[in-house]
């Protein structure tokens, strides 16, 4: 039995990020173990010595609030940026999509190859920063395993609507306003780094439309043992509609672009 299309697209950039991968995944642990240190211990020592605190974090300590939502922000930064200037490099720059098309490969082969490709790379990402969590007893757990492949989905539910709208770019010149007007506003303020529920009140529930919202609880609840099945799949449900609409999306893009 021949090898699916699909996972030979997923190989080719899988041999490009292997020529890279040190550097990747040094950066992987040590930016994740960077803001432990710095926002988890160092900001939360101030926290910590609020009474409110616990009532607002639901009990944890800023650390534990904190450090499992790392594993969602980081999916989301990590895909986004795979989904921006490399996606539209392949059109542009390199022309590996035209390449690719000029093979017996289809549009949708091509574009289910990058989809994996970008699902492999969001959960090494995660597991970076899962790698690092293993080091402290307050979020060293059995759900931390569960946790990678949430955080893995966050990555996907960001990777796969950006793919679509920049497939059908032909300049970068819109990607630093998604990264500063969108993806870093998110980081901030969806719910890694405080709870949601301290925004004002007409922006809180566009917070929790937002992939990252649902990530985020996701994997705290899981790394904390506190993960219901039905608040698990109302969460994975959000988060599998953008994935699956994003690839719809970019399915769609790819095709037509590649035909043009």
């Amino acid at each position: 039995m021949s090898t699916p299309a699909a996972i030979r697209v997923w190989e080719s950039h899988f041999t490009l990020y292997r020529t890279i991968w040190r550097s990747n995944v040094m950066g992987a642990v040590l930016q994740p173990f960077l803001y432990l240190l710095g926002m988890g211990l160092g900001v939360g020592a101030l926290v910590n010595r609020n009474e409110s605190s616990g009532q607002l974090l639901d009990g944890l300590t800023y650390f534990e609030f904190l450090a499992p939502g790392l594993l969602a922000t980081t999916g989301m930064m990590i895909s986004a940026q795979e989904s921006l200037w490399p996606v539209l490099g392949g059109f542009k720059w390199q022309r590996t999509f035209h390449a690719q098309a000029a093979s017996p490969l289809s549009a949708g082969q091509i574009t289910g190859g990058l989809a994996l490709w970008q699902t492999t790379r969001s959960l090494i990402s995660v597991s970076g920063v899962a790698v690092v969590l293993v080091f402290f007893p307050e979020t060293r757990s059995p759900g931390l395993a569960l946790a990678v492949l949430f955080g893995g989905l966050t990555g996907v539910a960001f990777a796969a609507p950006i793919t679509g709208w920049t497939a059908t770019r032909e300049r970068e010149s819109s990607f630093p306003t998604i990264m500063r007007f969108g993806i870093i506003p998110l980081f901030l303020f969806g719910g890694a780094f405080f709870p949601v529920s301290q925004l004002p009140d007409w922006i809180e529930p566009v917070a929790k439309v937002t992939p990252l919202w649902h990530g985020v609880e996701l994997c705290r609840n899981a790394v904390h043992g506190r993960l219901g099945v039905t608040e698990a799949l109302v969460h994975c449900t959000v988060l599998l509609a953008f994935a699956l609409g994003g690839w719809a999306l970019s399915r769609w893009a790819f095709a037509k672009r590649l035909a043009a």
